[in-house]
């Protein structure tokens, strides 16, 4: 796999940003204009919004390894998860809005603390201006691989935009029936959006 250029990560993400005007990053498919301040699903306008970042031992053991996960909690969420173990962050919107560069600072502040990797959680409604800021990280010196932890209802469009710049895909597989995601979780065709975006993550890294 032919890893994506600092130019290239950030040229995405502002092509991305664009996007938000009419907002379809996601498979709600919202279509509001988060630049005149309409909220779609996830709750969120065009102000990256941070729950909080630190070196994380709680995810997989591959994942944490000896010196933590460098992981970065992103407020609000496009799912509606009535189980969710981070509620606060998901539904309520805790956290507080950055720019895209102290966004960059947190990353490189994160590897000179010793993190393993990078590791993006929920990040799919402020995709481009994550993007804009691993760009400019990766300008700066940020080496760590890059975790893309998420709950498996991504677009295969926007995917497929991701390829050579993540590293590693996390993400669930939650419902075999999409009765129970409209549900539990407030979305529509989980099945299929799921099994199409898990295996488009396998083609990309396996």
């Amino acid at each position: 796999m032919k890893k994506k250029s600092p130019a290239e990560i950030i040229n995405i993400g502002r092509h991305l940003l664009d996007s938000l005007k009419k907002c379809e990053i996601c498979p709600q498919e919202c279509r509001v204009n988060r630049y005149e301040g309409e909220r779609g699903k996830c709750n969120s306008g065009i102000e990256l919004k941070v729950a909080s970042y630190n070196l994380h031992f709680g995810e997989e053991p591959p994942l944490s390894g000896g010196s933590g996960s460098g992981t970065v909690f992103m407020a609000n969420c496009s799912l509606f998860c009535k189980y969710c173990q981070n509620y606060p962050i998901s539904q309520m919107g805790t956290g507080s809005f950055v720019s895209v560069e102290e966004f960059r600072d947190m990353l490189l502040e994160l590897q000179r603390r010793g993190a393993d990797n990078i590791n993006f959680v929920t990040p799919d409604h402020f995709l481009p201006q994550i993007l804009i800021g691993l760009g400019m990280a990766r300008e700066d010196g940020l080496s760590l691989p890059i975790v893309y932890n998420c709950s498996g209802y991504q677009k295969l469009e926007i995917l497929r935009r991701l390829e050579g710049i993540i590293d590693i895909y996390l993400a669930d597989m939650r419902y075999n029936d999409d009765k129970s995601a409209k549900q539990y979780s407030g979305c529509d065709n989980y099945v299929a959006t799921n099994r199409a975006a898990v295996s488009e993550m396998y083609r990309q890294v396996g």
